[in-house]
């Protein structure tokens, strides 16, 4: 557990995806290929319809990169995989023919931001604001730029990537990265539910068909998400990230 977790569960068409990590539900590079997995496994098995995405604990729902590894990247190659697993989540999501709702029950952060973004239908709890921090630490929001852009729109998407401040769950709801909003964690539960429950017994092949249609003019993103791992590789080797996440850490 002190290296994180994921956890699959299965009932009645419905499959959850569960994640945690002890430092805020971040991700190292492990964990980020243990959910890609869980993805495409999922994406062949007959017995689910639906997903749910969640993530364990009840304050941050994803605080992205794991700021340990980061500091442990000295060369191009080795920033590039640690980048690369957001790209082959990501793209494991896009991929997988089945709906994906993620349950964003706290705040999110550069990767959990984008992960939000990768899922087809997003229910959040009040709480839950958003933040893009790269640019502060250095690189940007390469990766997960494409799937937060293809959500909330170019405008928003660089209004958050410049002004890498927090904007509310609310402000997340109105630019389209949030579905819904909910004030306490039983109403979110009971609505996710709800919901995963109607699509469950709905056709599976029409449902696949929606997914399809819904990521059109994404086909590229293979490319695309490794070229963009590839900058924020680069880009990390820096002395001025080095010195923003030491610091960060030191005063956290």
């Amino acid at each position: 557990m002190q290296n994180g977790n994921v956890e699959v569960k299965i009932n009645n068409g419905i499959a959850e995806i569960i994640f945690y990590h002890p430092k805020s539900n971040s991700l190292p590079g492990k964990l980020l290929r243990e959910l890609a997995d869980k993805f495409s496994q999922l994406s062949i098995n007959d017995d689910v319809k639906i997903i749910v995405l969640k993530s364990e604990g009840n304050k941050a729902f994803c605080a992205g990169a794991s700021f340990d590894e980061l500091l442990e990247i000295k060369d191009f190659e080795t920033g590039k995989n640690f980048f690369m697993g957001f790209a082959l989540l990501i793209n494991s999501m896009r991929k997988c023919p089945k709906l994906i709702i993620a349950r964003i029950h706290g705040k999110a952060v550069g990767g959990g931001v984008g992960i939000a973004a990768a899922a087809d239908y997003s229910f959040a709890h009040s709480s839950a604001s958003v933040k893009l921090s790269e640019l502060a630490l250095g690189i940007g929001p390469f990766v997960v730029g494409p799937a937060v852009e293809r959500k909330i729109g170019k405008s928003a998407f660089s209004q958050m990537s410049i002004d890498y401040e927090w904007y509310p769950a609310q402000w997340a709801k109105e630019k389209g990265l949030y579905n819904e909003i909910y004030n306490t964690v039983e109403e979110l539960d009971s609505a996710i539910q709800k919901l995963s429950e109607k699509l469950a017994a709905g056709s599976k092949d029409a449902m696949n068909k929606l997914k399809e249609v819904l990521w059109e003019g994404t086909e590229d993103w293979d490319s695309l998400l490794e070229k963009r791992a590839g900058i924020s590789g680069e880009l990390i080797l820096s002395e001025f990230s080095n010195n923003y996440i030491n610091n960060f850490k030191k005063s956290n």
